[in-house]
């Protein structure tokens, strides 16, 4: 009789072990361990992060870290964290939690536009992937594939093209730089090529006067009118005089990029810079900004029907456009009436 009671004894105690254990196995790896509301919660990994790090990643949308950790340790996970985006769904359990860890990073998407330097570009993308704009600034600027592709410090702005992408959130600088210059590529289409090439122009110096163009009219179809200007003195030889690029000197001189200059005063013609176009032949090193499409557009097909005018000046009776001269003696007498205009409204600056 007590061997009996010792061996149903033993078969019970096992039993509640084994279903401490299983119970423990399912808690573990199959009830929900999600602390969050909302249908989605975003998570976002760093590279080269640590079973801790993760953990303290991850504290506010688990219910148990120590679960997790465990459920990890087993999965094999703990020791392969990959960086990335990643989607968790309310009510996943831990075994769907590493499973969506393990493979299912998530792109993000990245815009820019109106970048006035390579410098605020690095800061713009920092904010959207994973690499610091000091990271990004340095490969950007990278001699080596500045040299190989045909671009300078100077112009090396000109190689982004403005629009919304697709990457992984922890790309590298590098791997960033490579897939935005196959954009580059593909929107320098045989058919733009061409009609650059007729106009004497390089791919470079269209994104350079396409900033230009950009910085005169916020109104996209006006844009091919003023391209057409700047193209006419260019074949004349005339010095462009464009009020933008004596801003960027300005600022460029100043190192302040903050400025805000309303108006462009005739000291300030003076200024020595090769980008101030009163007093160089031809176009600045490179762009004062970054054109959108349509204003780099606007430059490979400027005005359909070739127009001979040669000055354009700000119109007080269309806020946004511009009136444009064929002679000097008209845009003197255009140019004096939108002064006055600047001066009944005491724009000074």
């Amino acid at each position: 009789m007590y061997r009996r009671k010792i061996a149903l004894a033993t078969v019970l105690l096992i039993a509640a072990v084994g279903l401490y254990f299983t119970y423990l196995f399912y808690r573990v790896f199959f009830l929900p361990n999600t602390a969050f509301n909302n249908p989605t919660s975003y998570v976002f990994i760093p590279t080269g992060t640590d079973m801790p790090a993760l953990l303290d990643e991850l504290a506010p949308v688990l219910k148990s870290t120590d679960d997790f950790r465990l459920a990890a340790e087993k999965k094999g996970y703990a020791t392969r964290i990959r960086a990335g985006k990643y989607a968790l769904k309310q009510g996943m359990n831990n075994n769907e939690i590493i499973n969506t860890l393990r493979g299912r990073s998530l792109p993000v998407k990245v815009t820019f536009n109106n970048m006035e330097r390579i410098e605020d570009l690095a800061g713009r993308l920092a904010q959207q992937v994973e690499a610091d704009s000091l990271s990004l600034l340095k490969q950007f600027l990278d001699p080596t594939f500045l040299a190989e592709n045909g671009f300078t410090p100077e112009t090396a702005l000109a190689m982004y093209i403005p629009n919304t992408y697709q990457f992984f959130w922890n790309v590298s600088p590098a791997a960033l730089q490579k897939r935005l210059y196959k954009e580059y590529q593909y929107f320098w289409t045989p058919r733009r090529r061409n009609s650059i090439q007729k106009r004497g122009l390089t791919l470079n110096e269209a994104m350079t006067l396409a900033s230009i163009v950009q910085k005169e009219s916020v109104k996209a179809d006006e844009r091919p009118l003023i391209a057409q200007v700047y193209i006419n003195r260019l074949k004349k030889g005339m010095r462009l005089q464009a009020d933008p690029t004596v801003v960027y000197a300005l600022k460029k001189a100043q190192n302040d990029f903050s400025l805000v200059i309303r108006r462009v005063l005739n000291k300030d013609l003076k200024i020595n810079s090769p980008y101030n176009t009163y007093k160089i032949k031809g176009l600045p090193p490179g762009p004062i900004g970054m054109p959108d499409i349509s204003a780099i557009d606007a430059v490979i097909f400027p005005e359909p029907v070739p127009h001979d005018y040669l000055y354009f000046v700000a119109d007080p009776e269309r806020p946004g456009y511009h009136s444009f001269s064929k002679t000097l003696r008209e845009h003197n007498r255009k140019a004096r009436a939108y002064y006055r205009y600047l001066n009944k409204r005491k724009l000074y600056r």
